[in-house]
């Protein structure tokens, strides 16, 4: 790139820019705009192909008269093995009802009762009915609703822009830079506010529920400029899976009475969690199939997976409340849950570590909560942190909604008393994001993109996924540093600027290897297991010596400092998990 078009790049000023178009994006940017601010929302993807979309079996609020937000509260801490921050539970949960009585306003049409209420059906972990949906199609009404109501607000989204770095100097936020998918234009967004709301990081495992988009960059690109990711290690491990694809047959299918069967027809369950069952958490029972298909009793050709039985629910229920989970098993199995068993094994599907930032969304860039000026996050892609070791089902939606409006409302505080105010950016600012991409483009190195990126999704899988120890870790650590020393020389075949799919997966290729070191690290240095980090060889949870939050930094040498901070405690104090 010649020197006389980085001067010449464009410059477009923001009162918010937010990053990601997801739930808590889109809501964020809504409420801002509202308020008569000037919003720019940035994504790699039109907003409707954000992963919010994919979430299917509900979002949580205590609304009938038999549970409570404080019920709600203790489900969330127990669920996350007593590591969420019980000040930001609370929070959440007490303002879920009003959130989603706020979205059905908004037009989200929920299913029904037979007296008009918005349904609810259980979800593990949960004591009582909570998880208010959609058929199984929740994630995709919010969205859509949401969206409709950020265009009719005046929002203005940047569709299939790929954010390339952050401004960020002296301790402040300026901006972004981005180019467009369409032509490889770039251009650097100044604003008084950035957002994150890039979604999750599951796609770094070979087996997994994420789409194509969720490599993390935000979080790479958040690490790469000195600031610390909170509780990587953390990676949820969704129980069913379609066996060898990883796609999610939702959590609504054990909600309605789905069972899990072994090839000796054992309703396993029932000795590993006598009381919840199929209902017991997501850790629990991803650990127990492991633990099934290990142990030889696993089904189908190579014996990698359970069954999970719902012919006895009868077809109307199936294609009442159903129906799409129905479709994805004929689709990419053959099976047909209304006549036979549906083979699911463990996937990679959510995580509850990220951009570590405090209960108003600032971004805090050390284990003491000091804040960023100018920084925010909300939604998967930050770490609040609500979910500790392990989510609830249905949380996730509610936690993207309810800290995206709250983010929201924290920026406009803080641009109305004066707190943030635009700082000039110059071209220099985006030579860092360009020469990455220029020199990708132009590498000729001899390493593959594909290659690298299946040895590090299977690699992960294997030595940190549902099961780890430290000899598996380590020999990912060796991995890793193998593949970021190849990442160097790669090479790609398209040198076009035209919608260059190989130059993006490139780019996201380098997030990837960011993040994933930040997982195993964390994983390395957590002797214990908690949650949805189980190490084989300190199978107990420590309390008194890892009861506390991982903070990770990357240095310009390419190695981690963890250091840690506290778990905020409140009414629930920590003691076994039973289920």
């Amino acid at each position: 790139m010649s020197e006389s078009f980085i001067k010449n790049i464009p410059v477009q000023e923001y009162d918010v820019v937010i990053v990601g178009a997801g739930l808590a994006g889109t809501s964020a940017a809504m409420d801002i705009q509202k308020a008569g601010k000037k919003v720019a929302v940035i994504s790699k993807l039109h907003p409707l192909r954000s992963h919010s979309g994919a979430a299917q079996g509900g979002i949580n609020a205590a609304l009938s008269a038999e549970d409570s937000p404080d019920l709600h509260a203790f489900d969330t801490v127990k669920g996350s093995d007593y590591l969420a921050d019980q000040n930001a539970v609370e929070f959440m949960c007490q303002k879920a009802p009003e959130t989603v009585r706020w979205i059905a306003n908004c037009g989200a049409v929920f299913s029904r009762s037979s007296d008009g209420h918005i349904a609810m059906r259980p979800f593990g972990g949960a004591t009582k009915p909570r998880a208010c949906y959609a058929k199984d199609r929740t994630g995709l009404a919010l969205l859509q609703t949401v969206y409709e109501q950020a265009i009719a607000a005046g929002v203005r989204f940047f569709s299939e822009w790929y954010v390339s770095d952050l401004i960020y100097k002296d301790g402040v936020t300026r901006g972004v830079v981005a180019f467009d998918l369409l032509g490889l234009n770039y251009t650097i967004f100044n604003a008084k506010a950035v957002m994150f709301a890039t979604g999750g990081y599951a796609r770094a495992y070979k087996v997994t529920t994420n789409a194509h988009a969720n490599t993390g960059d935000g979080l790479s690109i958040v690490a790469r400029h000195g600031l610390p990711l909170e509780d990587m290690e953390f990676v949820q491990f969704h129980p069913t899976g379609l066996a060898g694809r990883g796609i999610l047959i939702s959590e609504a299918a054990r909600g309605e009475g789905g069972r899990l069967y072994n090839s000796e027809g054992e309703r396993f369950m029932e000795k590993y969690a006598p009381e919840s069952k199929e209902l017991a958490p997501r850790d629990i029972i991803s650990r127990c199939i492991a633990m099934e298909i290990r142990e030889g009793r696993g089904v189908g050709p190579k014996k990698d997976a359970v069954e999970i039985r719902l012919m006895h629910l009868g077809e109307r229920l199936i294609m009442t409340r159903l129906p799409e989970l129905r479709d994805l098993a004929i689709t990419f199995l053959g099976q047909d849950m209304i006549v036979e068993p549906v083979y699911i094994s463990p996937t990679a599907h959510y995580s509850m570590g990220g951009i570590p930032c405090d209960i108003e969304g600032h971004v805090k860039k050390d284990s003491r909560g000091t804040i960023v000026t100018g920084l925010y996050a909300a939604g998967e892609c930050a770490c609040v942190s609500v979910h500790g070791a392990n989510r609830l089902g249905c949380n996730s939606l509610l936690d993207a909604l309810v800290f995206g409006r709250h983010t929201a409302e924290t920026i406009i505080n803080d641009l109305n008393n004066g707190t943030l105010i635009l700082h000039k950016v110059t071209a220099e600012d985006a030579d860092a994001a360009i020469g990455e991409v220029e020199g990708i483009l132009h590498s000729k190195g001899e390493e593959s993109v594909p290659v690298l990126r299946d040895r590090l999704r299977e690699s992960m899988t294997e030595n940190a996924g549902v099961f780890r120890t430290e000899e598996s870790l380590l020999k990912e650590r060796e991995i890793l540093a193998e593949l970021s020393e190849r990442y160097r020389h790669i090479h790609i075949d398209d040198k076009n600027r035209v919608y260059n799919t190989d130059l993006e997966e490139a780019i996201e290729l380098g997030h990837m290897l960011d993040y994933a070191r930040f997982i195993v690290e964390g994983a390395i240095a957590r002797k214990e297991s908690r949650g949805a980090h189980f190490r084989y060889d300190y199978p107990e949870r420590d309390d008194k010596n890892f009861l506390k939050h991982s903070y990770m930094f990357m240095h310009s040498d390419g190695t981690i400092k963890i250091e840690y901070g506290d778990v905020h405690i409140g009414k629930f104090k920590p003691k076994k998990r039973i289920y």
